[in-house]
């Protein structure tokens, strides 16, 4: 993750310093780059200050999967900036499948549920975005209005690569465009978010029961997605 990355901390202090561009970090008086060796530059404060953080708790053995900032913002930089419009459309096509839209055909108390979670979900989507979706009984989707995915792709590319890394998690771990904007226009909470992505999940289980492995997946999806909203607040600069 930086020039001087090894397997052990080889570094004393860390410190966080304005830099052309956003706000860099300091090994010493070394300067964190990304695995590729770019600039480890981020737009705030407060995420750098996170970042930093994460370093300065390494102690003896690196850890790279106990850095989960450091790791957003080198995605950020290396990955989603120089691609920026493929990701973009790649998040605004969920609007084509959304979760939101796909109901189920029985029993009347699960479409119940979906219709009491998902609806006003569709309707901030419509009065807030411009872009109406339609839902549908079934997993097959339906031929979702043009001009209501345009809009979507419009929101999507108009955030900075920080924050469209952080709303690429919020969609694919939701499986939904509509939760994941809904979170970062602050509509909603992370924790409501992911209850009403897991409407179908959590309606099996009450019938079925819990199954330990699925169960176990879910938990890190769940902290992933509280992360991914933390990092979202951080590219707003304010302290996670």
């Amino acid at each position: 993750m930086t020039g001087g990355w090894t397997a052990k901390r080889f570094w004393k202090d860390v410190s966080v310093t304005e830099t052309e561009g956003g706000f860099g970090i300091l090994l010493d008086t070394r300067r964190v780059q990304t695995p590729g060796k770019q600039p480890l530059v981020v737009p705030t404060e407060p995420m750098a200050a996170a970042i930093a953080a994460e370093w300065a708790a390494q102690d003896g053995e690196i850890k790279p999967l106990s850095m989960p900032v450091t790791r957003a913002a080198n995605s950020a930089i290396e990955r989603v900036r120089p691609q920026k419009p493929e990701v973009a459309a790649m998040l605004a096509a969920y609007g084509e499948t959304d979760l939101t839209c796909h109901r189920a055909t029985s029993p009347a108390e699960l479409i119940a549920r979906q219709a009491q979670g998902w609806d006003p979900i569709l309707s901030w989507a419509t009065d807030t975005l411009g872009a109406r979706l339609v839902p549908t009984a079934g997993i097959l989707p339906v031929p979702q209005p043009q001009a209501s995915l345009d809009a979507l792709l419009g929101h999507v590319m108009a955030l900075d690569e920080f924050r469209l890394t952080a709303l690429h998690d919020l969609v694919t771990l939701s499986g939904s465009i509509l939760l994941g904007l809904a979170v970062a226009r602050r509509h909603i909470d992370p924790q409501t978010a992911w209850a009403l992505s897991r409407i179908d999940e959590d309606w099996q289980i009450e019938q079925w029961g819990a199954d330990e492995d699925a169960t176990e997946a879910a938990a890190i999806k769940s902290a992933q997605f509280l992360q991914a909203d933390t990092f979202w607040t951080m590219c707003d600069g304010t302290p996670a």
